[in-house]
């Protein structure tokens, strides 16, 4: 995912204005695009952009668009922070809604299969990474030192460059509000049905009265309480008017909310492998009644969705920048993707070992693995309570980003007026609300966006990149050839399994 910094005046940070001004150095911010990467990310200052586009007495906030915003000031703007920080903001930023989809990744591939893609796109994605990571340091003759990737783009591949980076960025922020609104709408309709099923209606000691009641009344409240039906249209009411704000610092200060989720996650997790029990049963070659084979041609669905789980190319740099030891940028990298990949592998392996089978087959496990649990269940109940509220207040933000974005490149501003910020809203709003009522499948809405996106961001420009920066310098070699040329090559295979498999 993507952020770009934006100054705005102190007055207009802390009053609901609706006249909020824009000052002459705010707009010349606004015109340079920074884009982030996800999930969550953290509350600490890795996220500052480099001093000189610091203003001076002024105040600056960051947007990462799965979970934080903070604000910089001028003073101390270049504050650099040690190793295990920056380790744990790679973390905190890369663990997103796709944490959710991956027990279901790894049964559309197969539990050995599974396994093995996990690791390999992740050592994929991590060489990837760091190819984004040291591209502006093979330019030549130029300070570089302010650069972002889609600056490195645009200097090989001109406009072109620029223009598809913000195409796909698009795609990948969009893509995000349409996964956010349909696990919204799953999230919220799971707590309203806990929540009657406490108390559906009142004991007035006529007990056969209560019954023929009890039945008129849960068949009202499945007619006005459908997941697809209702739930996406009355989400409406509460997030289109959030997304016409000027302004998204207000939901930024709940931003924190990203960290607690994930790590009652992984806690709720391990409760239930506890109280559950392993279900493994090896079938290497074909299923059985209850177990699916370890290996399975839809194993593309998975690679899809881990694009996007280990997507951060695009914010790399920035978030690097800030790290007190450079030379050490290449281990903490490192260090933070096995992080992160042992955190998607605890979680995908847990569920799929767990998950109670028999008397139900493994195929059986939801592209949302909360899914699984009924709505009585307590700790899942919280868990989509809190995520309810975390994604109400980060959707906001993403909207503020594709606006931000879309409007700067197009018109030059970020809020040409009125009806111009409403007619991209309702675009966004439809897209997420027809999904929700016709495809409600996360892990399909995420592998086809972390797919598109990735073709482009993590296997195509980086690749290209190098070869063209080590062909200019006299350096490339055959077998560099080949393999960056391999990498493109299964940039295109992953997106095309998307619709093949």
């Amino acid at each position: 995912y993507f952020v770009k910094p934006f100054h705005v005046e102190h007055r207009n940070i802390v009053e609901n204005d609706p006249s909020e001004r824009v000052s002459a150095e705010a707009s010349v911010l606004s015109s340079r695009v920074h884009y982030y990467s996800r999930l969550t990310a953290s509350s600490d200052r890795l996220l500052s952009p480099p001093d000189h586009v610091i203003p001076c007495q002024e105040e600056l906030y960051v947007y990462s668009p799965l979970g934080m915003a903070f604000k910089v000031t001028g003073g101390d703007g270049g504050a650099k922070n040690p190793s295990i920080i920056t380790i744990f903001a790679i973390w905190n930023t890369m663990m997103g809604t796709s944490i959710l989809s991956i027990p279901w990744g790894i049964k559309q591939a197969g539990f050995t299969l599974g396994i093995i893609l996990l690791i390999s796109m992740g050592l994929l994605t991590l060489y990837c990474c760091l190819r984004v990571l040291k591209s502006p340091k093979s330019i030549p003759y130029i300070d570089t030192s302010d650069w972002e990737f889609p600056d490195v783009c645009k200097y090989y591949f001109g406009k072109f460059g620029q223009w598809s980076s913000l195409v796909f960025s698009m795609v990948s922020l969009i893509g995000a509000m349409v996964v956010y609104w349909v696990l919204m709408s799953n999230f919220l309709f799971n707590t309203g049905k806990f929540i009657y099923m406490i108390c559906p209606f009142p004991d007035t000691g006529d007990h056969r009265g209560n019954c023929s009641s009890g039945i008129s009344d849960t068949a009202v409240f499945d007619r006005w309480w459908s997941k697809t039906n209702t739930i996406p249209f009355y989400l409406i009411i509460l997030l289109l008017p959030l997304l016409n704000f000027r302004s998204a610092s207000f939901f930024a200060r709940f931003t924190f909310l990203g960290t607690i989720s994930v790590v009652y996650l992984l806690i709720l997790v391990t409760l239930k492998a506890i109280r559950l029990g392993f279900h493994l049963e090896f079938h290497w070659l074909e299923s059985t009644q209850f177990y699916v084979p370890e290996f399975r041609l839809l194993f593309p669905q998975l690679t899809g969705v881990l694009t996007l789980a280990f997507f951060i190319h695009n914010c790399i740099i920035t978030l690097m920048k800030s790290n007190k030891h450079q030379e050490n940028n290449v281990r903490d990298l490192s260090v933070a993707y096995l992080l992160v990949g042992l955190t998607y592998l605890y979680v995908g392996v847990l569920i799929f070992s767990t998950f109670p089978s028999p008397p139900l087959s493994k195929d059986c496990i939801e592209p949302n693995f909360l899914d699984n649990f009924p709505s009585s269940d307590v700790l899942v109940f919280v868990a989509r309570t809190c995520l309810l509220f975390q994604m109400t207040t980060v959707y906001p933000l993403l909207g503020y980003l594709v606006r931000v974005q879309m409007m700067s490149q197009v018109f030059g501003k970020h809020y040409p007026s009125f009806f111009h910020v409403f007619t991209l809203n309702i675009f966004i709003v439809g897209t997420g609300v027809c999904m929700a009522k016709y495809y409600p499948n996360i892990g399909s809405i995420i592998r086809y966006s972390g797919a598109t996106c990735g073709l482009a961001l993590v296997f195509v420009f980086p690749s290209l990149v190098h070869m063209i920066s080590q062909k200019r310098r006299g350096e490339l070699s055959w077998p560099s050839a080949i393999f960056h040329s391999l990498l493109i090559v299964l940039g295109v295979a992953n997106v095309a399994g998307q619709f093949f498999m």
